[in-house]
């Protein structure tokens, strides 16, 4: 179950931090609706990409690990991150009126990870291991 949740995680992060390092302005588009203007919006959304390559490549690393401490580690960072993703995503759309086409399908990817998460964390610590 957790093996599958970080090969999900690693493909959808990685596809979306190579998005944002080619083309942060389509990314942008299609999430909030507007564009990236700012050559300081670029590059803030630039190293998010490469941040959120980053987590892909941890992801797709750790997908083999046993449920120690680093896997288990892993796995809460990855429920703290969609927890945030998804409120900021959220936030711009009902608070800021940001809403591109991926806008709510990002926001539910993000929930349905998070519980994911949740749900790996807690069979580890129920069973003591076998995530």
């Amino acid at each position: 179950m957790a093996r599958h949740l970080l090969v999900v995680t690693a493909l959808v992060e990685t596809g979306t931090g190579l998005a944002l390092l080619w083309s942060p302005p389509l990314v942008a588009g299609l999430l909030l609706g507007v564009s990236l203007d700012a050559a300081a919006a670029l590059i803030v959304a630039r190293i998010a990409g490469a941040a959120l390559l980053s987590l892909g490549i941890a992801c797709w690393l750790g997908r083999d690990d046993g449920p120690d401490r680093g896997f288990r580690g892993l796995v809460a960072a990855m429920l703290l991150y969609n927890c945030a993703a998804g409120a900021v995503l959220a936030n711009a759309a009902t608070g800021v009126r940001l809403v591109g086409v991926l806008m709510w399908p990002a926001v539910a990817l993000h929930a349905v990870l998070a519980v994911w998460c949740i749900a790996c964390l807690r069979r580890v610590q129920r069973t003591g291991g076998g995530a």
